[in-house]
Parts: structure tokens; sequence; C-alpha cells
């Protein structure tokens, strides 16, 4: 755990302060476990590291990620089992994440790679006797959606999307910076939502403003067809991978995400290793209505990712032409039919 700490860039560590004063005793045991620290060779930003199409600052796990979820509903709930449901909800995570929902042909939702979560903390002896010791149920913390302050539906604001708005905006998207965040995270409170259920939410319509204004950056990126791109093209790796031999599926819960990389790149097949070269030094792609001839090209429809959050119990965009202006276009908003790279495979 100490040397987790200790390598985080010192913008994290910071960030982290902004989430909570500290990080609370209890939760430090179960981020020692293996199988969190397996995620922290997990990138949280879905293979955008392995390519010049995204500007990466600098590298976020999937520990770090999970570890945020966590931090946030402990701010606001002080509530171990919530917590610890935030926790662990990317346990279950591969590498490459979400990639390989598309590999699994999940785009739509992208949950496929969540099924095992129950089965991985039941497995863990050390998660088990840590749940044991402090009087907590399997069940009570192996589906973070019966808590709304850490999982709810789209487009409702929880810990989850803003723990991943934020830390994607640090980055890979030139957006808020780390006094920006923390106006907007001050700005947050606990408050009831049209049904009656907690949610978070802002206090002032300027600060909910601001942070739909600068998330949208963000909900567009996620529609791109440079994201639909990135993440089929590294499912079609590593099905290619898999097909030869060279990958199991077991290897995405037991190889880092560089020791993969690695393998990609060292294949004795050259039809992989040659692409993945060029996948990784692309830095744009083509578009257009037409499908191009003799390009790695894709046309696909994925899950919607936005945000309509509460400000004083009323959604912003009832009550702000501005916030309803943004998420409209967002909502409505359609990539050109095809995106291309400029290579086959």
């Amino acid at each position: 755990m100490e040397e987790y700490l200790d390598s985080l860039n010192p913008k994290i560590k910071e960030y982290f302060k902004i989430l909570s004063e500290e990080i609370p005793g209890f939760l430090i045991d179960y981020i020692k476990t293996p199988e969190m620290q397996r995620l922290d060779k997990i990138s949280a930003l879905v293979g955008n590291d392995y390519t010049k199409l995204f500007n990466v600052k600098f590298f976020y796990s999937s520990l770090s990620h999970s570890v945020g979820v966590a931090l946030i509903i402990w701010n606001f709930t002080k509530d171990k089992k919530q917590t610890l449901a935030g926790l662990f909800h990317d346990i279950a995570s591969p590498a490459f994440r979400h990639c390989i929902d598309y590999l699994n042909g999940d785009y739509l939702m992208q949950e496929s790679t969540q099924i095992n979560t129950s089965e991985i903390i039941k497995n863990s002896k050390e998660i088990m006797e840590l749940l044991k010791r402090d009087n907590i149920k399997l069940e009570e913390i192996d589906k973070y959606g019966i808590y709304p302050i850490a999982d709810n539906s789209t487009p409702k604001l929880a810990a989850d999307r803003l723990e991943y708005t934020f830390s994607d905006i640090l980055t890979f998207i030139d957006g808020w910076n780390l006094d920006e965040i923390k106006e907007i995270y001050n700005d947050i409170c606990i408050m009831k939502n049209e049904d009656n259920i907690d949610e978070l939410g802002f206090k002032s319509l300027e600060i909910g403003e601001k942070f739909v204004e600068g998330a949208s950056l963000l909900w567009y990126s996620f529609q791109s067809n440079k994201d639909k791109l990135k993440s089929q093209f590294i499912a079609d790796v590593i099905k290619k991978m898999n097909t030869y031999g060279l990958i199991e599926k077991k290897d995405l819960y037991l190889l880092s995400e560089e020791e993969i990389v690695k393998k990609i790149e060292n294949c004795e097949y050259k039809e992989i290793s040659d692409a993945f070269k060029k996948f990784r030094n692309a830095d744009k792609i083509g578009e257009g209505e037409t499908k191009p001839k003799n390009k790695y090209c894709v046309s696909l429809n994925i899950k919607r990712r936005y945000i309509v959050p509460l400000v004083c119990g009323k959604r912003i965009n009832e009550i702000s032409v501005k916030a309803k202006e943004i998420i409209e276009k967002v909502s409505n908003y359609n990539s050109s039919k095809y995106g291309w790279l400029d290579f086959d495979f």
C-alpha cells in the first residue's frame, strides 16, 4: 500500500486530498489486498495510453479510480459498506477494461466485464477475512448499484461518474485544474431527487453550469470515432492474439497491460505487431459518411455517457437554459458514420 501511495503522481495525491481529507484506516487494509493491487497495473483510461490519438498527461490506474470513488463515497456518507462497494466496483476489470466489452460485443451497456465481481471477492481470502473482521456481508458490498450515492442510472450523478469525470479531465482532456475541481467538489452535497432518492447534486446553479460545460468536453470524446476506433482496435488485436494462441482470456486478469503490450509488440505475426505499431503512432483519424477501402474502419452505436445533475433538488436542464442547450447537443450528437485509421488490419 505504501508503495502504491508513494508512487502516485503528485497531482493525484493532491487530488485525493480534495476528495477526502484522509484515507480511512479500514480502507487501506482492503486496498492492500492482491485483488485490488492488480488494478494498479491496469489503466483507467481504457486504452488511451497506447496511442498518440489521445494526449495522456500521466498514468492513472484503475486502482486509483476505485480509490477515488471510495473516497468520494466516504466523504459524503462516512458509511463503510457503501465505501467498500465503491472500492470494489471495478475489481473484475480485465486489462484494457471496456475495450474487452467491445470484444464481447457489448458496445451499448459496457457491463460484460463486471459480471465476476462477487466471485472475485468471494474467492479472496484476504478480503473475506477483512469483511468478517468488520462484520460486513458479501451481499452488502458486491453490487455498488444498490447504493445510489455510489452508482445510479444515466444521466444521474453518482460517485463513479463524478470520479471519472474529474480524473479523465485531469489526465487527457484540457479542462479544469485542481483548484477548479476543488471548487466544483465543495459545492456538492447529498440531496433528494425527483424520486425521493438520495443523489449527489450542486448547491449553486453557477457551479452546476460550470460542471456541465466542462464535463461536456469529455462526453463528446466518449462518443467520438476516435474513441470507438481505439476501443475496437484493441479488442480486435486481443482477439487475433487469442486466435493464434498467444494470449488466453485468463491473461487479461493475470498480466499487466504493459506485459500484454510487450507480447503484442514482440508478436511473431507481423500483421499484428506492425498494425499495433501504426496504432501507437497514429495521431489522427479519418471520418466520413462513405466507407473507405483498405483502411481499418468502424461504424458503431455505443453507450452514451452524459450527466444531468441536480441543483437544489431540480434537474439543471429544467432551470438553466445554458445547461439545457449543452446537454441537448451532447445527447443528440452523432459522429460521422465511419471512422478509420490509415492502415488495414
